[in-house]
């Protein structure tokens, strides 16, 4: 027989995750088992309130992800340089920060879609800017709409941190997917350690998926107090999302 424990691959129908399921009894492993029911907890009956961390640097890679939380979460959080998309898209100075700008429309949207709903949807109201994104390069902390021409927003500020924390401090259930800035980088680290700090130090269950977020928590010291670590980037995404995952509705034993 066939025994799938490997939930980082479920999203993709290859010969080894869903082909060989056509010539084999087939089953999930304990890891996988384990990823379907915590990441199944989070769409069914998560403990109120439901707060979400998103960043990283695209919005092209969140926005399933955002729309299905709108109607799920009671709070999104907002930071890495996906953030500047939605500054972008209501009409703010973003330097030379990392933009996706055939996504401005589709972030438009969605920030209305979010004032319209009963979701609280908080971006950075402070920004950590450079001239460049490297090491030494002189950085300072502005607000999130006096962005300069001339430099690039690389992490989120102390006031950002600051709401973010409060909002973690009172949640109930917690999932995080992306960094607040360039964490690989002393200098635009200290957002990333700080809201892992937050979500690590939260009595609420609290669920990372992603591999440059389980990066981050795994170069903080803080893996110990997640609740868990999912093993799939894509494939947590793709399930929080409600897409099929062909690795796993291939199983006899699927969720």
């Amino acid at each position: 027989m066939y025994v799938n424990d490997a939930f980082g691959t479920a999203h993709r129908a290859h010969a080894s995750t869903e082909g060989v399921t056509h010539y084999l009894p087939s089953v999930a492993g304990l890891l996988m088992t384990r990823e379907l029911e915590v990441l199944g907890r989070l769409l069914r009956e998560p403990a109120r309130p439901f707060v979400v961390v998103l960043g990283g640097a695209k919005v092209s890679d969140k926005i399933g992800v955002i729309e299905k939380m709108l109607a799920t979460a009671d709070a999104i959080l907002i930071g890495g340089a996906m953030c500047f998309t939605f500054f972008e898209a209501a009409g703010r100075e973003v330097g030379t920060s990392r933009l996706e700008a055939d996504k401005v429309d589709v972030a438009a949207g969605i920030a209305a879609e979010a004032k319209a709903g009963e979701c609280a949807f908080e971006l950075p109201v402070d920004i950590v800017v450079a001239p460049a994104s490297e090491a030494g390069a002189p950085a300072r902390v502005v607000p999130a709409d006096g962005m300069p021409a001339g430099e690039m927003g690389l992490d989120i500020g102390p006031a950002t941190v600051a709401a973010f924390a409060a909002r973690i401090a009172g949640a109930g259930t917690i999932f995080w997917n992306g960094p607040m800035g360039l964490f690989e980088i002393d200098d635009f680290a200290a957002g990333t350690k700080a809201v892992g700090e937050a979500i690590a130090a939260s009595a609420a269950v609290s669920v990372v998926g992603g591999g440059d977020t389980v990066s981050a928590v795994r170069r903080f010291g803080l893996g110990d107090r997640i609740t868990h670590i999912s093993t799939g980037g894509g494939a947590s995404m793709e399930f929080i999302e409600g897409k099929t995952l062909p690795g796993v509705e291939a199983l006899l034993d699927r969720e």
